[in-house]
């Protein structure tokens, strides 16, 4: 039976460590470490401000989580390195594994959607310099009801729009918060987890399925 799968984009399609190589010319041996912590900050910013019911777009909390890791470590960029890096941000490759899982999906019928924190022209201009933005039928972005994942009503608003129903449809993320938000809406999950560092949260609920590559998918639910 045909699925509607919702992929998360940040970090679960495209690469967010691609920053890297950038940001070695601007930082040296220092770039891992600014990379993980610029991404970890821009999450706790959309957190937060989804709490607080305080909306910005997804690029001002990835400007503001910049400056802040910048300032964090010491380490300086000027304004004009720091819209480049910006820029590339709408730039960053797929994983490697991405296309082919995408074709393989898109081929035995199911409906794909991207879904994610990021503004709609962002993620257009981001899915389509990677090369993969004709693999989805559509682009659905929580800038449409102003607040982030992992707020219920996000994973509500992705069915809403996709037509489609919790039972039908799968959440796929490398993001554990990600899952743990359409786990509140009783979506089914796929962890696709790209690291053995990764841990999922130990909340008592678990997705339904754990993967290390997307390529996966297409065997897990056609056998």
């Amino acid at each position: 039976m045909p699925l509607t799968f919702a992929f998360d984009v940040y970090g679960t399609l495209i690469d967010t460590a691609g920053i890297t190589q950038s940001l070695n010319r601007l930082v040296g041996d220092q770039a891992s470490l600014f990379s993980s912590r610029w991404r970890d900050k821009q999450l706790e910013y959309s957190f937060r401000r989804g709490l607080m019911r305080d909306y910005v777009d997804f690029s001002v909390c990835t400007r503001q989580a910049l400056k802040y890791t910048s300032a964090q470590l010491e380490l300086p960029i000027s304004d004009a390195a720091a819209q480049t890096l910006l820029d590339e941000y709408r730039r960053l490759p797929a994983f490697p594994d991405v296309p082919t899982a995408l074709e393989q999906l898109k081929s035995a019928g199911h409906r794909l959607y991207a879904f994610s924190n990021g503004l709609p022209d962002d993620l257009e201009a981001l899915l389509d310099s990677a090369g993969i933005r004709h693999a989805f039928i559509d682009i659905i972005s929580v800038h449409e009801i102003r607040t982030f994942k992992p707020d219920p009503a996000v994973y509500r608003h992705f069915l809403a729009r996709s037509s489609a129903t919790a039972d039908n449809s799968c959440l796929v993320s490398s993001n554990p918060f990600d899952l743990l938000g359409g786990m509140a809406v009783s979506m089914r999950t796929a962890w696709i987890r790209r690291s053995s560092a990764n841990h999922f949260d130990p909340w008592d609920r678990q997705p339904d399925l754990t993967l290390t590559s997307l390529t996966e998918l297409q065997q897990a639910f056609n056998g």
